[in-house]
This record gives structure tokens, sequence and C-alpha cells, in this order.
């Protein structure tokens, strides 16, 4: 089992928003880490300085498949990649 993690900037994000939205939608399980919280520097650190992003939402798959923005096109990539692998034997 995949963990998905969306780091945001927090409920005024409307990109983070409508990105939580798509998911819940097409029943991807996620993690959520607010940016803005003092409490998760290291997190601010590691899409900054790992990861080179400056913008959210950022979605993280794993340490090869991630990226910024509100993109439904790879969310549905996700989704058609991770349906192909639950019906292989």
């Amino acid at each position: 089992m995949i963990t998905i993690v969306i780091y945001t900037t927090g409920d005024g994000c409307m990109q983070c928003r409508l990105t939580k939205q798509l998911m819940d939608a097409v029943g991807l399980a996620y993690r959520d880490i607010d940016l803005t919280d003092p409490a998760n520097e290291a997190a601010r650190e590691y899409v900054a300085a790992d990861l080179g992003y400056s913008s959210a939402p950022i979605v993280v798959v794993d340490e090869h498949d991630h990226w910024v923005g509100f993109r439904p096109d790879c969310i549905q990539d996700l989704v058609s990649r991770l349906t192909a692998t639950a019906g292989e034997p």
C-alpha cells in the first residue's frame, strides 16, 4: 500500500482544497501536512530543499513520483496505475 502525502498551505489555498477534494472523490487516502504550521519546519525544508518546490500543494507518492499544484491529470494517472497494479496476480 502506498502512502500519499499532500503538503498544503492551509484551507485558504484553493489548489490545495481542490487537490484534496479530487483525491477524496476518487477514493485515494492521503496524509495532509500543513506547511504553515510552525511544528512542520522539517516538512517545509524537505519540500523546498530536497524536492525543490516553492508553492503548494505538493503531492508526494514516493521519492520519484511527486508534483506541485492542482494536477487532475496526475491524480487520474495515479488512480489508473494503482488500479492496474491491484488487478495483477
